[in-house]
């Protein structure tokens, strides 16, 4: 990510008091939210949640069901060359093997059901929509994001105040889980951006060479120039710039930027190799995404102040798999390796019980294999959620499937009669549950309840 993109990003120093906010529809009444500081301070919870953008299969933790979907389907899954079932009936070569390790070990739950009948009804499976629903977490698309929401709270019950560092961070870009409601976050709520580098956008730079002299110039010796510089550049703008504004929030963002660019030098940096690359306790598959991983942990590691980390899984590929589906395989075992990687950090730095990863997307596919060896949009996801052990009770895996088959195309993964299902609005209800909110259904607009792991 390059500096600009960093600029546009992180709303913490203080540009955002510029801009012009979101369109405010679904007001937040602060008075109806019933909260639990003692649940907040015992979790002491920190979330990255991984967001599955473009709608992953749900194949990969549920192939329990392929017999019967191969009597249905429009080709074949002997396209794939290898679907075989691991015990738990995960798609072994598709992340399924790293899925029963976590599982086996009681560090993640796989939930099979995470269903939307309201969307079923309405015949909802758009990306934009369904992405827009479930980063909110409400069927009112004009509601504030989910981690908006809980910014807005646990600053009003006084869990947050403009000394925290970084609450909330970003990796992924701006998204939906940030969109404000009717009331405006204040510029330290608003999302820091980071990259897996740690590359830091509230220091300063210049070109050393407008500060070398001729002889410097034509011996390409200016290298030094720019450490001589940058620090008396950096105390002369902040001078500078704080002089031409009055008190308020513009003044109060360059203290900020320099508290920011301080932590990330001073604990942060600290933490690369010669490479830049991040020092870990373990080692990681070698992808980005295991990059971004890394990143996030070591950052809440070393700051708990920050609560939530956003990332999508840039680095493996999008998950829209409407033709040649079998790259899904490889995408998945690369997610999965990752995710084991990441919980034996968690382990090493002793962070598994406080720290919880949350993945998911807008929704699942078909699991017809179309013309083109693809599936298209569905309407039933997998949950997974590793970590968290001081609040979260994993239970392995939950939840069984049945085929629909509903026509040509039309082949679906739905819950079994009986068994236990959610709508995609408790996964927002549980976030909101660990962060001390005990009336979630205030802010999804509905009965959903947390889903069964809390």
């Amino acid at each position: 990510m390059n500096r600009r993109d960093f600029i546009k990003l992180s709303f913490a120093t203080g540009s955002a008091v510029l801009m012009p906010s979101f369109s405010y529809s679904a007001n937040l009444n602060l008075n109806d939210i019933t909260f639990s500081t003692t649940t907040y301070q015992d979790n002491a919870a920190q979330t990255i949640i991984v967001f599955m953008y473009g709608g992953a299969s749900q194949l990969s933790g549920n192939i329990s069901n392929l017999d019967t979907i191969n009597q249905y389907s429009q080709n074949n899954y002997a396209y794939f060359s290898d679907t075989e079932a691991t015990t738990n009936n995960c798609w072994k070569s598709a992340g399924g093997d790293h899925m029963e390790d976590l599982i086996a070990a009681g560090d993640m739950t796989l939930y099979r059901c995470c269903y939307s009948q309201e969307r079923e009804d309405a015949n909802n499976k758009s990306h934009g929509l369904c992405t827009n629903q479930n980063q909110r977490g409400t069927y009112d698309v004009d509601g504030g994001g989910i981690v908006a929401n809980i910014a807005t709270i646990l600053q009003a019950k006084g869990m947050i105040n403009k000394n925290t560092l970084m609450p909330f961070v970003t990796m992924e870009g701006e998204s939906i889980f940030y969109t404000e409601g009717n009331i405006a976050l204040a510029s330290y709520l608003k999302p820091v951006g980071v990259d897996e580098h740690f590359n830091n956008p509230y220091s300063r730079s210049v070109n050393p060479w407008l500060f070398c002299t001729d002889e410097e110039r034509q011996n390409n010796n200016c290298t030094d120039s720019n450490s001589d510089y940058i620090p008396k550049l950096t105390t002369d703008m902040d001078i500078l710039s704080q002089s031409y504004n009055q008190n308020g929030e513009i003044k109060s963002a360059f203290t900020k930027r320099g508290e920011l660019s301080s932590f990330i030098e001073d604990n942060l940096k600290s933490k690369l190799d010669a490479q830049g690359n991040i020092i870990t306790p373990v080692e990681y598959p070698i992808n980005n995404f295991s990059n971004k991983l890394k990143a996030a942990i070591t950052l809440l590691e070393v700051n708990p102040d920050t609560k939530i980390v956003t990332l999508g899984t840039g680095g493996l590929g999008g998950w829209d798999d409407h033709n040649d589906a079998r790259r899904y395989v490889s995408r998945m075992e690369d997610l999965f390796g990752s995710l084991k990687a990441a919980v034996a950090h968690l382990k090493a730095i002793n962070k598994d019980n406080k720290i919880n990863i949350m993945v998911f997307g807008e929704f699942g596919r078909n699991v017809n294999l179309n013309g083109a060896n693809g599936w298209d949009h569905g309407n039933l996801q997998n949950l997974y959620v590793l970590g968290g052990t001081d609040y979260f009770t994993h239970r392995g895996i939950v939840g069984e499937t049945v085929v629909d088959n509903a026509g040509y195309n039309r082949i679906w993964l739905k819950p079994k009669s009986g068994t236990y299902w959610f709508e995609p609005l408790s996964i927002a209800s549980t976030l909101y549950s660990i962060y001390g909110i005990e009336n979630p259904n205030i802010l999804t607009g509905g009965n959903y309840p947390p889903v069964n792991i809390v």
